[in-house]
């Protein structure tokens, strides 16, 4: 009995399904390290490190998500959650001053404004659990990973969020 013999890249395999269950293997290895290298990178929900996360629940509505560079650290995203839309409808009212205070400098980041408007959602009425973002600039590397921060969103206020 004669056995088919195939050659690839110098390397002799018994068959060509032999072959085809090596290759399958490895992009399977691959693409499994893959798969657990992103589930193991840093998760976008990083808590905010706050003493009155429980105030801001209760006098605002809003959860806090995290806070976070993005955009290649061009970008301060930060996201909340609404428990309570009657109450967090005060954080997106039209007009309200926004900015994000780098405790470190002292330097007061500005939401950007593109053509399509402001970087953070205002008017709107707020829905349970939702998830919101407000986007600020970095200023230029002024905020980096690690940075402590205050976010102001009007009369909300929330202090010493550690950027992740």
């Amino acid at each position: 009995m004669s056995k088919n013999k195939c050659n690839f890249s110098g390397i002799y395999f018994e068959s060509g399904i032999r072959f085809f269950t090596l290759q399958t293997l490895v992009i399977s290895l691959i693409a499994a390290v893959w798969f657990i290298g992103c589930a193991s990178s840093n998760s976008y929900v990083s808590r905010a490190k706050t003493g009155t996360t429980g105030d801001l629940e209760a006098r605002w509505g809003v959860r806090l998500e995290g806070i976070r560079l993005t955009a290649q650290g061009h970008l301060v995203d930060f996201r909340y959650r609404v428990l309570d839309p009657e109450r967090a409808v005060n954080l997106m009212k039209r007009g309200e001053e926004a900015y994000l205070l780098d405790l470190a400098s002292g330097v007061k980041l500005k939401v950007p404004v593109t053509k399509v408007g402001q970087l953070r959602g205002t008017g709107i009425k707020p829905v349970t659990d939702r998830v919101y973002t407000v986007m600020f600039t970095s200023g230029g590397g002024v905020v980096q990973k690690g940075s402590i921060v205050t976010v102001v969103l009007g009369e909300f206020r929330a202090e010493n969020l550690i950027v992740q």
